[in-house]
């Protein structure tokens, strides 16, 4: 079954094995306590956990696929990581169901891999250990069709710690329960960090009942499939590919929306900018040109400087 399967499948299948092995990496590197933290920019930290995360995911995925493109928030990676670190399993729960026919005949030069090795690293240095995901997502010829979110943090009912998400387009999801958000509210979820008056300027013309401020895109899209908020609101350039590549991929496997705020998807062709520079706006309902065409055109028209 392994070897036979659509090569899609076998990413997935081992995109979720690598994200819980990173999710290891990410809570044993918080237990040591040392967390090694450099800054790459304002409200920018990266951690021990982000480096060998990412050393983890890249290493096990390039040694499997080596002929597929994948890019991470780390830049390059060392791909000598101890065995201890190499992921080769596939899930093999996952690779029991049938592969959507959109991507059976998928070619390894057809993918490119955005990989996210800790998603909300300054909540996870402020000790928000709950907005904290791993993101794998796989595009195929431009577009986001397959992703894993995974929780390193997420309490199980078992006691047992960490939660992982997938969503394949034509497929569905699995890893969670979705619900819908309430009916006699509108909540907006939306950035901790990155706000600044054009972007509240958006926020505002919704005239939610409610303002969730979280960290991660990852965290953000999960509220939207938990039922927790009805919209995700970033109307500012700031976050990349890999922050939206997997996330979209399992909102709109669930049936959801995610696109820059003009209501246009972005591409994920491996030379693309990474800077996603027209904001994010993500939905469940569907009437998300709706949403599009409720903030301003001249707060949408000064976003960022050009559609990537």
């Amino acid at each position: 079954m392994t070897t036979n399967a659509p090569l899609i499948m076998r990413i997935m299948a081992l995109s979720i094995n690598t994200a819980k092995r990173a999710g290891v990496i990410i809570r044993d590197v918080l237990k040591q306590g040392d967390l090694g933290i450099v800054d790459k920019g304002k409200n920018d930290p990266q951690t021990e956990a982000d480096r060998s995360a990412q050393r983890c995911i890249i290493a096990s995925l390039a040694k499997k696929f080596p002929s597929i493109k994948i890019i991470g928030e780390e830049g390059g990676s060392d791909l000598n990581v101890c065995d201890e670190w190499l992921v080769g399993e596939l899930d093999e729960t996952f690779l029991k169901q049938d592969c959507p026919a959109d991507w059976k005949d998928a070619k390894p030069e057809d993918f490119v891999i955005w990989v996210d090795p800790l998603d909300g690293t300054a909540e996870y240095t402020q000790g928000f250990v709950e907005h904290v995901t791993v993101l794998i997502g796989i595009a195929v010829k431009n577009s986001a069709v397959g992703g894993i979110i995974h929780q390193p943090f997420y309490q199980q009912s078992s006691g047992e710690l960490g939660r992982t998400i997938w969503g394949l387009k034509g497929l569905g999801t699995g890893g969670f329960t979705a619900v819908k958000p309430p009916a006699n509210e509108f909540i907006i979820t939306t950035t901790r960090s990155h706000s600044n008056a054009l972007h509240q300027k958006a926020v505002d013309v919704f005239n939610a009942s409610k303002v969730l401020k979280v960290g991660g895109a990852g965290f953000k899209v999960l509220q939207l499939l938990e039922g927790k908020a009805h919209v995700y609101v970033f109307a500012t350039p700031g976050c990349k590919k890999w922050d939206t590549c997997a996330p979209e991929a399992v909102l709109e496997a669930s049936g959801g929306t995610l696109t820059n705020i003009n209501g246009e998807h972005y591409e994920y062709h491996e030379n693309v900018e990474h800077v996603n520079g027209r904001g994010v706006l993500a939905s469940v309902g569907n009437n998300h040109q709706e949403l599009v065409e409720k903030i301003p055109l001249e707060v949408r028209q000064a976003v960022g400087t050009k559609q990537t």
